[in-house]
């Protein structure tokens, strides 16, 4: 594939995704993340569960292990922004902000940060789409 080919594959790419409403990223996906701390390498794997409220607002749940966290958020051209909480093991709520660059219909790639995280740094997200599977019999 040519440089030109390429582009312009790039730029289809991204029309397509111009289309894209809050309804598209409806859905489960599978994601990939790393702390708020020095290390970039993947600390933890979950489920990232995304619906849509009569508000055209992003309703969030992830599951990482049995830890749940909760958000509420928007999306406009392509960016979503999700404000989350969770209770910590010392029966504290924590807070904070996840912002993805949603790739395309399937694919979010974001990072967060939390209140009492460590202000140095931040955390990461990788979230590829759930594709749900029929079993025909």
């Amino acid at each position: 594939m040519n440089i030109i080919q390429y582009d312009l594959n790039v730029l289809n790419l991204l029309s397509k995704n111009k289309s894209m409403t809050v309804h598209d990223l409806a859905g489960s996906y599978s994601i990939e993340g790393s702390n708020q701390e020095e290390s970039f390498l993947p600390t933890y794997h979950g489920i990232l569960t995304l619906s849509v409220d009569e508000n055209n607002r992003i309703i969030a749940q992830w599951m990482i292990g049995d830890h749940q966290q909760n958000g509420t958020g928007f999306y406009k051209d392509q960016i979503l922004v999700i404000n989350f909480n969770y209770e910590g093991e010392d029966d504290k709520t924590y807070k904070g902000v996840a912002v993805y660059r949603c790739l395309n219909r399937d694919v979010l790639d974001g990072f967060w940060s939390e209140k009492h995280g460590n202000p140095l740094y931040l955390g990461s997200e990788y979230c590829v789409r759930i594709q749900n599977s029929k079993i025909v019999n």
